[in-house]
């Protein structure tokens, strides 16, 4: 018998069972771990609540989760209430399936401001992450600036721009829809280094800009190359691009039907948040050149106003005590999710914050056929049965897949007219709410 731990529930955890499923059958037990008493990691708090086909997915995730061979061990804290070595003593390969849940620091001056945030901690405010439930961004001023060219910051922008009817269908949290419902916010301003060949964000995220109720996007058409150089770019990248050429012929008129902006700012560095009684005011800006595919600094700088600024920079993986970390790239050290003896990784965790949910799953194939080539058949270690011994002698409330389900039942039982459910945003209600 094969004793397998996998560290996180997220996409790469759950696929990383399926792998070990088919790879092994009955001849393993995969026990899946989380911090969380719920399951499915950015599923449920970092795929925007407005996206309800690619939350979805974790119907699959469900399927692998339900039986004797895959295990749901929430509310356990891997690096606290056990450590990676005692996880390493009772199973046979530990996989850490962790992500990347937190921000890349924005390294300019005042970056500190009140006001300023991460998007990992705004996108879990709004999924109602229990670590970001209380987080209350300011939404009173006129002016927000959001840094960086990916989907995340299209999905900040997205959310901002939103009126509460738009909401309808989603689930988002109560509390961020109401603070929403009062936001002073008119203009919306994402911030890139670099121009419009460069943005990583995809034509689908992008098309939803031309269909909000009250916003409209806008681009400088000075800033776009010419037409003919989008010859050159891949088809999903020339999609985009084709939408950034879109925005720049809105008529003008668009601006007194929808009174709220979304503009595009490329070739702008920012260089520092300037604040006012230690709460943001704005950002200078650098403007930049591309050369040799490198945002280059020109010197010319300006300001822009902002009293809410969101930064969409990248995630990196946390350290857990006594595994190797590559500071530089963010995530642990491996060699193709191969940590050490007995520990691998996978996902996020292994590779850095990078490609979509399903990049996931060749993912974690690709690791269970490491761990086979190194496990064989596995040993006698005590895996399921020893760390059920260790939690009862610890005290450790664990929560299963099943007590899962009754969350998750309660969350559609108490939820708004037209939302899917109403997700408890603290862990005790979470526990709570499993009942005895």
């Amino acid at each position: 018998m094969r004793h397998i731990a996998i560290v996180g529930s997220g996409p790469a955890g759950y696929y990383t069972a399926e792998a070990a499923v088919k790879k092994w059958g009955e001849d393993a037990r995969i026990d899946v771990f989380d911090k969380l008493p719920v399951p499915f990691g950015l599923i449920r708090t970092g795929v925007a609540p407005d996206h309800q086909s690619i939350k979805a997915v974790a119907r699959r995730y469900e399927k692998t989760a339900i039986g004797d061979t895959v295990r749901f061990v929430g509310n356990v804290a891997v690096g606290e209430d056990i450590t990676i070595a005692e996880l390493g003593e009772l199973y046979d390969a530990v996989v850490l399936a962790t992500g990347a849940p937190v921000d890349r620091a924005l390294p300019i001056a005042g970056a500190e401001a009140d006001n300023v945030i991460g998007s990992a901690a705004f996108v879990g405010w709004y999924n109602g992450h229990p670590e970001f439930a209380a987080l209350g961004p300011q939404l009173s001023g006129k002016h927000a600036v959001v840094i960086g060219m990916g989907n995340v910051a299209l999905d900040v922008a997205r959310i901002l721009a939103k009126t509460a009817s738009e909401f309808a269908g989603s689930d988002i949290v109560t509390h961020a829809l109401d603070t929403l419902r009062t936001s002073s916010i008119e203009t919306i301003t994402i911030l890139g280094r670099r121009g419009p060949h460069q943005i990583m964000m995809t034509p689908k995220e992008l098309g939803e800009l031309l269909h909000l109720e009250r916003a409209r996007p806008r681009v400088d058409e000075a800033d776009l190359p010419p037409v003919d150089d989008d010859a050159v770019l891949e088809p999903g990248q020339r999609k985009s691009v084709t939408l950034l050429r879109e925005f720049a012929a809105l008529p003008a008129e668009a601006a007194e039907e929808k009174p709220l902006t979304i503009a595009f700012d490329f070739y702008a560095s920012p260089q520092a948040i300037l604040s006012d009684d230690g709460k943001v005011a704005g950002v200078e800006v650098e403007r930049t050149t591309i050369e040799a595919g490198r945002a280059v600094g020109t010197g010319e700088t300006y300001r822009l106003p902002a009293d809410l600024v969101v930064t969409c920079i990248g995630y990196q993986t946390s350290p857990i005590p006594g595994v190797p970390f590559d500071e530089r790239a963010g995530r642990f050290a491996n060699d193709e999710g191969r940590i050490g003896p007995g520990l691998y990784c996978v996902g996020w965790a292994k590779r850095g914050p990078s490609g979509t949910i399903g990049t996931n799953r060749p993912d974690g194939y690709a690791v269970i056929d490491v761990v086979d080539a190194d496990i064989g058949a596995g040993s006698d270690r005590a895996g399921r049965d020893g760390f059920d011994q260790l939690a009862r002698e610890r005290e450790l409330d664990v929560v299963t897949f099943r007590d899962w389900q009754k969350i998750e039942e309660a969350e559609i039982a108490a939820a708004r007219a037209g939302a899917p459910r109403e997700k408890f945003v603290d862990i005790a209600s979470m526990i709570a709410a499993r009942g005895e």
